[in-house]
Parts: C-alpha cells; structure tokens; sequence
C-alpha cells in the first residue's frame, strides 16, 4: 500500500510540475497573440524619418530559377544612391549571371568547406565595406518583397539605430492541402501575430530570416560568419544582448512560398524547428541571465517569447500531458493538474482562433483548423528526428511557386 501511495505521489508531483512548466509558453502565447488582437494597423511613425542610402544583399545558391523575380520586386524601389548586390554563394548554375542581366551587381564564392547563409552574408559585407552604406538590408534569394518595403525598413533602422524585422510570411501554393494552410497559419502565427502584440506591449522581437535591416554600425559589430542553421535568431539575440534588440516593422511585407514537393517541406520544417528547439534550449537561460545581469526587463521577454516552443509541438505536448493527467486522475492522484491543464488548452484554442479571425481569415480557410491534429501528427517524426538525428547543418530546400506581388 505504502508503495502505491509513493508512485502515486510522484506522478502527481510530476503531473504538478509539467503543467506548471507549461503554463509559461502557454500564457506567453496568450499574452501576445491577445496584444495582437487589440493593436491597430496604423502606419509606424518611424517610417517619416530620412531616406538612408541602402544596399541589400541577397545570399543565393542556385537560385537562377527564381532570382530575377526577386529582384524585380527590388530594383524598382531603390534610389540611384542604392545597391543592390547578389551574392552567387557556391553556385554550380547561373544564378550570377541572371543576376547581372537582371541589373543587379552580383559576386561570387567558392569554399566548399565553409557552407551556409551567414558566410555568404559575411562575404557581401566584405565586399562594400570600402563604401559603406546607412543601412544594410538582408532578403532571401526565394523571397518577394512588397512595394515600399525597402523603403520603410530603412527610415526606421535609421531613425531607430537598431535591427528591424519586416513581416515574413508565406504564400500558399496553388490549389493548397489542408497541410499547406496550417502551415501558412503557423507562419503568422509566428512571423506576423506573436511580433505585433510584443510591439503593442512595447517589446522587441526576433528577426525572422528575410527582410532584416541594420544600420551600417551595428551589423559590422557581430560576426554573420558561421554555419547555424538558424544564424538569424542567433544574431538576433546576440544583437539584443549587446544593446540592440529588434524592432518589428508590421507595414513592411516580405513574401516566401512554401515548398510544393512533400520532402523538401519535410527538409524545410526540420532545418526551421530543430534550430529553434536548440536556440530556446541553450539560449533562454542565457538571456534570462543577461536580463538579470544587466537589469533589463526587455532581455527577459525576449527570453519568454523564444520559451514558446513551435506552435505544433506545443500543442503536441500539451495533449500528451492533458492526456497522461486525465488517466492519472482516473486512477486516483489530484485532477488539479488535469483541470489546470484544460484551462491551458483553452488557452492555446483562444489564442489559435484569435489570431487567424483577426489576420488570417482572408486567406485561410476555418475548416482548415479541423486539420490541425492531422498536421501535428506529421509533424511527431520531425520532432523524434530532434532526439534521434539532430540536424545542425545548413541544407538547401527546393521551393518552386508562384508568388504574386499586391
């Protein structure tokens, strides 16, 4: 009997702390996407500031399918004083040369031994550092940015001096799968509703891979130099931690495409969640540290928000700890754990909906959200890979859509 009353106990102290632990990225969630519901769509006031002298760079390898069309987007808004430099980063195809024709300047690095985006970014640095510009602008080779985009992320940079985010999101393919769209949910989610209601609650935010801007100063004060597979939220805390923590600029639009072929979302999404489950491991206390450290509370909700674990994953463990709670008080622990636990799936449902009744419900369907389970099932393998077979190099995915520019 007396050991019975022991397991039992345990399980109950066990069943207490999961939801206790996660009850953190649960209202963090709640917190954020509910500042989002609540904010305005008025224009940053930022944006009247001077128009700097800009150069944007675009990191490619083997993009020559899809480079001319993100330059088109570019070109036409940048200024005589502007630059705007592709940098053909161990291409094997003529992503350098459709660049030039394009009316882009490009340049080119071969070292086989030295892959990924922050070493290509490194070396366009490089390359205009004899002539510097204000601001410098970052846009994946895949990528579409929306009219005026340029434009707005380089009056706030400037008139800011600090990194600044433009919304990232994805577009659907044609004809999307039930997948397709929560996929692109999550993504706003993610990119667009969680950064807007850290800004309404006066926060920063972390930059999000594409449509990044600095100011000439604060870029050249971090080394881009390496081969993490999520180099930009890495910088994005180191930046933050120095002094220069992200500003979220939600009126300018920067557009991807998600990837059509089932394997190289697979590839995508395993490349994105693992280096974000491994940046909110080793990074969160480090900033919880810093925080103290440095007694600024901005630090420790940079920290609370990259607690929150991707969307399906959280909900994963959720209905895994809901679950396991309802047999345990069945079989007679406390069901405060399993009560306190529900409360929190209500939570994520309220913040879930939220976000896509205020910002995603022109482009994505409700009965979509009926799919969601389906998704997180899909997505158990990728997060097993996790333990199993980490990923920690940088691989190229194949994405090849039609993307239309507003």
């Amino acid at each position: 009997m007396e050991i019975n009353q022991l397991l039992f106990l345990l399980i109950d102290v066990g069943l207490w702390a999961i939801a206790l632990i996660l009850l953190i990225p649960v209202a963090v969630l709640f917190l954020e996407c509910s500042a989002a519901f609540l904010s305005g769509q008025g224009e940053t006031a930022e944006t009247k500031a001077p128009r700097p002298k800009v150069a944007v760079l675009i990191p490619a390898y083997n993009e020559a399918a899809g480079i001319a069309a993100t330059i088109s987007t570019i070109l036409p808004q940048l200024t005589p004083q502007d630059r705007l430099l592709v940098i053909a980063d161990n291409c094997t195809d003529a992503t350098a040369e459709i660049a030039r024709n394009c009316g882009a300047s490009a340049i080119e690095r071969q070292d086989t031994q030295r892959k990924g985006k922050g070493y290509a970014l490194d070396f366009g640095l490089e390359s205009i550092e004899s002539d510097p510009p204000e601001v410098v602008i970052m846009v994946d080779a895949d990528c579409i940015c929306q009219p005026d985009s340029i434009e707005k992320l380089a009056r706030v940079a400037v008139a800011q001096q600090r990194p600044v985010q433009a919304t990232y999101l994805m577009e659907q393919p044609p004809n999307p799968t039930p997948k397709d769209s929560i996929s692109a949910l999550a993504f706003l989610v993610k990119n667009l509703v969680r950064p807007s209601g850290l800004k309404k609650l006066g926060f920063p935010s972390l930059l999000t891979g594409t449509g990044m801007a600095f100011p000439w100063s604060i870029i050249r004060s971090v080394s881009l130099a390496s081969s993490n597979i999520v180099e930009d939220m890495q910088m994005s805390l180191d930046l933050a931690i120095a002094g220069h923590p992200t500003v979220f600029c939600p009126e300018a639009n920067v557009t991807g495409c998600l990837p059509q072929q089932q394997q190289a979302a697979k590839s995508q999404r395993t490349r994105w969640e693992h280096g974000h489950i491994q940046t909110l491991l080793t990074q969160t206390p480090r900033l919880t540290a810093a925080s103290v450290e440095q007694k600024r509370f901005d630090l420790l909700a940079i920290a609370l928000d990259l607690s929150v674990p991707p969307l399906s994953l959280l909900v994963a463990i959720w209905l895994a700890a809901f679950a396991t709670s309802l047999l345990a008080a069945t079989l007679g622990t406390s069901p405060i754990p399993a009560v306190l636990l529900g409360l929190q799936g209500l939570l994520i449902l309220v913040s879930i909906v939220g976000a896509w009744a205020k910002f995603g419900r022109a482009d994505i369907s409700g009965s979509t959200l009926l799919s969601v389970p389906f998704y997180i099932l899909w997505k158990i393998p990728l997060y097993l890979g996790f333990l199993l077979k980490r990923q920690t190099k940088w691989v190229r995915t194949e994405t090849r859509c039609l993307v239309f520019v507003e």
